[in-house]
């Protein structure tokens, strides 16, 4: 424990500049995506390995983030990892194709996926246990600021510079974590000191091959018409395989790099599947969201990052509240429970857009349902990282802190890869639908191109050409709206998503409440 008030100061200070770093990289990519995949050529499909890929990383990396701390020494492994995210963050923004951006945003979400969970363990060593409630209180505000003011630092500078700043951005401030850390940040007391011994190989390469196996088989079974293609077939047996010798594995291991026996535990088993179901819904919308009201709302990215801001307010005003009322004995399972609705009311608000919805970021039409998500996503946070986290003590805290990380980062991956497939499909399912109803013999069909034509020559086109405008703005209008009902739709599947959750929610035995960390 650190003696001194302002070692303990600096100490603070370094490890929510670092986690902040991390956090903020989870949300400010978002809003640029449209812009970067207009300029790298890539499809959706493609650009959600931007956020899948940084989200898979993390996961993989979580578990282990223990074993190479006390290996490498905390604060050396916590410099290091500061520095390839920072090193990776560079070389994000020097990308010139979307295979090379995704490539550097893996490496990057290895060396962030450290950054949070070695920063909470260097608090609890930094502060005596009177203390802690403090510390983490600082450190809750910085997990939720990160992805609050993410997007609108993401969109200012897309607008006024250029996507790759939202890269570059992190390297003057990853330089400065990492020297603050060197100065300031000490080694654990040797009876903290985490001694893991060897490393579970078999476990990390079974963990490695089924989900990298898995993600891969859901971003590319799509465009190869899944199991048509033989690779895809492969994958999907090697992902299956994968993570069925990782359980296998783990269940009877001496030393497993994800103890799953945590998880007989009724509250710690549905808590962590609650946090895979609350990591799919959380990353989805953030995904699809920017896509939507840049293609279809004519959004800039600063306006997108601006029309998030109410949903990130209002979870950083909720937070505290929530603490509160839990210590006070709200019962848990009824805050997750309302948590879960109100995200599902968010999603069910969507499906009610219309192309002309949004004209404004700080209308009603965003700003009410992005307020309840906010609201939403603060009643789960603390409440289900509780459940999980309830009743566990000494090694098993660790494991189970790790596991849960894991299963909400695994969450958003997989629910990336599923959105951009899901929306793919009902954008060509409803293209062919709306243009069944197309005709050229349909006298409405007719007056629209007639309507569209005489526009186009009043404009100064050549009556030739003048048509063949006419035809292109009827297809864009049908792809515009077969876009908006596949956003629709995805939404509606999200919002049903959240409330089957509702019910699991009251499996769990009685929890005593009390705030936890909250997680990103």
């Amino acid at each position: 424990m650190i003696e001194s008030s302002l070692q303990r100061f600096l100490i603070t200070f370094t490890v929510i500049t670092a986690s902040i770093l991390e956090l903020i990289d989870t949300t400010i990519v978002n809003v640029s995506l449209p812009v970067i995949g207009g300029e790298l050529g890539a499809t959706l499909s493609e650009l959600s390995w931007v956020v899948a890929g940084y989200a898979l990383a993390n996961a993989v990396v979580v578990p282990i983030t223990g074993w190479l701390g006390g290996t490498f020494g905390r604060r050396r492994y916590f410099a290091g990892s500061i520095l390839l995210f920072t090193f990776a963050s560079f070389m994000c923004g020097h990308s010139v194709s979307i295979d090379e951006l995704v490539v550097w945003r893996i490496v990057q979400g290895v060396g962030g996926g450290a950054l949070l969970a070695t920063s909470q363990a260097i608090l609890v060593d930094s502060y005596p246990p009177e203390q802690l409630g403090f510390a983490n209180a600082m450190f809750g505000i910085g997990a939720v600021v990160g992805p609050t003011f993410g997007p609108v630092l993401g969109g200012w500078l897309t607008d006024n510079y250029s996507w790759q700043w939202i890269f570059f951005v992190n390297v003057p401030i990853g330089i400065l974590a990492t020297i603050l850390t060197l100065t300031y940040v000490p080694e654990p007391p040797e009876e903290h000191r985490h001694r893991g011994g060897k490393l579970d190989w078999p476990g990390l390469l079974f963990l490695l091959v089924g989900l990298g196996s898995l993600q891969t088989f859901l971003e590319r079974g799509h465009d190869e018409d899944w199991f048509s293609t033989g690779y895809i077939r492969w994958l999907a047996v090697a992902a299956v395989a994968g993570l069925i010798a990782f359980v296998v594995w783990e269940l009877h291991t001496k030393h497993p790099i994800v103890n799953l026996r945590v998880l007989a535990r009724r509250s710690t088993g549905i808590g962590t599947f609650l946090l895979f179901m609350l990591g799919f819904g959380l990353y989805v919308p953030l995904f699809i969201y920017p896509v939507y009201v840049q293609h279809l709302v004519g959004y800039s990215p600063m306006q997108t990052g601006l029309s998030l801001m109410p949903s990130g307010l209002a979870s950083l005003a909720v937070l505290p509240f929530i603490g509160i009322a839990l210590r006070k004995g709200v019962s848990i399972r009824l805050a997750a429970g309302v948590g879960f609705v109100l995200c599902g009311i968010f999603c069910l608000l969507f499906t009610g857009m219309s192309l002309q919805s949004g004209g404004d970021p700080f209308d009603g039409s965003f700003a009410v349902p992005l307020l309840v998500r906010g609201v939403g996503v603060a009643l789960l946070f603390v409440p289900l990282t509780t459940i999980a986290m309830s009743g566990l003590k000494g090694p098993d805290v660790g494991q189970a802190s790790g596991l849960t990380n894991m299963s909400r980062q695994l969450g958003g991956s997989v629910g990336v890869a599923l959105a951009a497939t899901v929306l793919d499909d009902r954008m060509q399912y409803h293209r062919v639908h709306l243009v069944s109803h197309l005709s050229a013999f349909s006298e409405a069909t007719q007056v629209r191109v007639h309507e569209l034509t005489q526009a186009f020559v009043a404009s100064g086109a050549t009556l030739y050409d003048a048509k063949q405008q006419a035809l292109a703005a009827l297809n864009g209008i049908v792809m515009k709206n077969a876009a908006l009902m596949s956003y629709m739709d995805l939404f509606f599947y999200i919002g049903l998503f959240f409330l089957i959750c509702v019910p699991i929610v009251f499996l769990v035995p009685r929890v005593e409440g009390g705030p936890a960390m909250p997680a990103h």
